[in-house]
């Protein structure tokens, strides 16, 4: 089974993160959360309310971390997941985090994003030339990207899949376990 590394931070959004992370462990696989720092994350839950241009935002659970960003071996993960909300924003600044992503994409590995998630490959050039859904706002961040959006639950492009956010998580983590299923063969 594969280890697979959930790269978040503080007001990552509860079920984008949580989510993915249950998903693996239910199909054998390893997660394991590497943030900023080795303290408890503070997720938080976006909601959409009638009245509101913009989702809301709650605080959420706490969830352990594994390892900080500064301790991650990428090479001894076989897949990547940066889950949304506001933590991508500014996990991508981290000195750590670009190396650590350019690693999966370098090498074909299944990495899967989620909602606001694209934006950390963005910020590194990674998806230049791809497909990619990501929270649609953000349509106009992916294009600048050099990406083509798709407005879609369940987009995969090569070793990537990407989706709007979570309501679309029961279709992205389908086609996430095929990808990193498949690829746990030919490794």
């Amino acid at each position: 089974m594969a280890r697979v590394l959930v790269l978040a931070g503080d007001a990552a959004e509860e079920l984008d993160t949580m989510y993915p992370v249950f998903r693996l462990r239910e199909g054998g696989h390893e997660a394991v959360v590497a943030a900023p720092t080795t303290r408890a994350l503070k997720l938080v839950v976006h909601d959409f309310e009638p009245g509101w241009d913009a989702y809301t935002e709650k605080p959420g659970h706490q969830l352990q971390v594994d390892l900080a960003f500064g301790d991650v071996r990428p090479e001894e993960f076989q897949a990547l997941v940066i889950p949304g909300g506001r933590a991508p924003e500014y996990i991508r600044t981290d000195p750590h985090v670009g190396p650590i992503v350019r690693h999966f994409f370098e090498r074909g590995l299944p990495v899967g994003t989620i909602c606001h998630g694209p934006q950390v490959p963005a910020a590194f050039g990674l998806l230049r030339g791809r497909r990619t859904a990501a929270f649609p706002p953000l349509k106009t961040d992916m294009e600048l990207a050099g990406a083509t959006f798709v407005d879609a639950p369940d987009v995969v492009d090569g070793s990537m899949v990407s989706c709007r956010g979570w309501p679309d998580l029961p279709e992205w983590s389908r086609a996430f376990m095929r990808v990193l299923e498949g690829a746990a063969v030919t490794v």
